[in-house]
């Protein structure tokens, strides 16, 4: 979300008791979950897990934004007044070509990353790790480099951080000689801001910091995402009521079994009734 919010004509049929959207290609948007629990504590949430196709990183733009034509409008139907896209890949791609097309407001992960960045810079040099597709797409580097044309982008792009983490190899060996060249060449170039450009890469935000030292300040975009959020449900006054207790529903469309158990891990708290669903059957 940047700039100012046109109100929707279907705004007004959307009500406080209606479940914010989230959804990711697997567990990474869990990140942009726990946001919402501190941040907005009292909303239902409607979580979708695409993990039939996970990764999305190394996918044709093409296909990343037909991806999305099938979420966005499920989770409409589903019931969801406000979406946020939970997924690095999908707010690079399919944020700009889709999100006027919906009657939601859907929020991007990109432009409130790079407010963050910016504002966390000290020497105007940030890093950036993400996916091959967010990466290539150039959106952070457009994003930044609108805010302050000073700004140097070193970018790297990561594509066996995802299936890392879906397979649960969070501190393997593996991961942590992964890590060490992938941020390599960042760390040569001396930034001092890094961007976690893939909702995933948060849960490696341990394994990364033994590499980077406490100098780089570590940009998570669902901070910032979940803040324009909550924004916009106060402005049209769908936030929900602090006095009903939060529901969380999860939905996959790959193995219930797996997401929950990795996704009970990650989240910190046991996901016991997710249920498995077929984007296309409609």
């Amino acid at each position: 979300m940047s700039g100012k919010v046109a109100e929707k004509p279907e705004e007004k049929k959307l009500t406080p008791s209606s479940p914010i959207g989230v959804f990711d290609s697997g567990v990474g948007g869990l990140t942009v979950l726990k946001e919402i629990m501190r941040q907005l504590p009292h909303e239902d949430v409607v979580y979708l897990a695409d993990t039939a196709r996970v990764p999305y990183g190394g996918r044709p733009p093409g296909e990343i934004i037909k991806i999305n034509q099938e979420i966005l409008p499920f989770l409409i139907d589903y019931g969801a007044k406000l979406i946020i896209m939970a997924c690095g890949t999908s707010s690079s791609i399919a944020y700009p070509v889709l999100k006027d097309k919906y009657k939601v407001h859907i929020i991007s992960l990109v432009e409130p990353g790079a407010r963050a960045a910016a504002a966390a810079t000290r020497s105007d040099v940030i890093g950036l790790i993400a996916t091959a597709g967010t990466v290539n797409s150039g959106a952070y580097q457009n994003a930044l480099k609108a805010l302050k044309k000073e700004i140097k982008v070193v970018a790297q792009a990561c594509p066996l951080f995802v299936p890392l983490v879906e397979g649960g190899f969070i501190e393997a060996e593996e991961t942590k000689r992964v890590a060490k060249e992938y941020l390599k060449p960042l760390l040569k170039e001396k930034i001092d801001t890094l961007i976690l450009g893939c909702t995933h890469y948060p849960h490696l935000a341990k394994l990364l910091r033994e590499r980077t030292g406490p100098e780089v300040a570590f940009i998570d975009p669902a901070e910032a995402a979940v803040a324009d959020a909550k924004k916009l449900l106060n402005k049209f006054g769908t936030i929900k009521s602090k006095t009903a207790l939060p529901k969380y529903e999860y939905l996959v469309t790959g193995s219930v079994f797996q997401f929950q158990e990795l996704g009970s891990r990650l989240l910190g708290k046991p996901i016991t009734h997710a249920k498995q669903v077929n984007l296309s059957a409609k």
